[in-house]
């Protein structure tokens, strides 16, 4: 892909994936981070954009999950490196059911790992043991 094709996606898709960040995150620092960091990723990725079918659809989902990342970071900090900590505050439905998705979803990476990989996951990041916890136990 060349520069001024990648400028083409920019010019074309800039507003919709940032009105998708403002919307999620209602930041518009944030969202303009957000969407500056997809293109970053996308244009690290350029050699291999030509394997997707729609650029667009991809755009939104990368504005989508790194969206919903910057408001994980917000409510994680201080509360450590668990994958169960939960947010402060009540959800959203929407949030409970992006968090719901999520956890199936790395649930399933989890189980797909081989037993070793598997148990140090569990290990650090669902029950929240340090690296010489796990040391220890190994």
């Amino acid at each position: 892909m060349t520069r001024n094709e990648f400028n083409d996606i920019i010019d074309r898709d800039y507003r919709k994936l940032y009105r998708l960040a403002y919307s999620i995150l209602t930041s518009r620092e944030e969202a303009e981070d957000v969407v500056q960091d997809v293109y970053l990723r996308m244009w690290t990725m350029k050699e291999k954009l030509d394997e997707y079918d729609d650029l667009t659809a991809l755009a939104v989902t990368m504005t989508r999950n790194s969206s919903i990342d910057v408001i994980r970071k917000r409510r994680n900090i201080g509360s450590g490196d668990s994958l169960s900590a939960m947010p402060a505050s009540d959800p959203s439905p929407y949030e409970q059911m992006v968090s719901s998705e999520n956890r199936n979803i790395i649930q399933s990476v989890i189980e797909e790992l081989p037993a070793g990989w598997r148990d140090i996951i569990r290990m650090r990041d669902i029950r929240g043991l340090s690296y010489e916890e796990i040391s220890a136990q190994k």
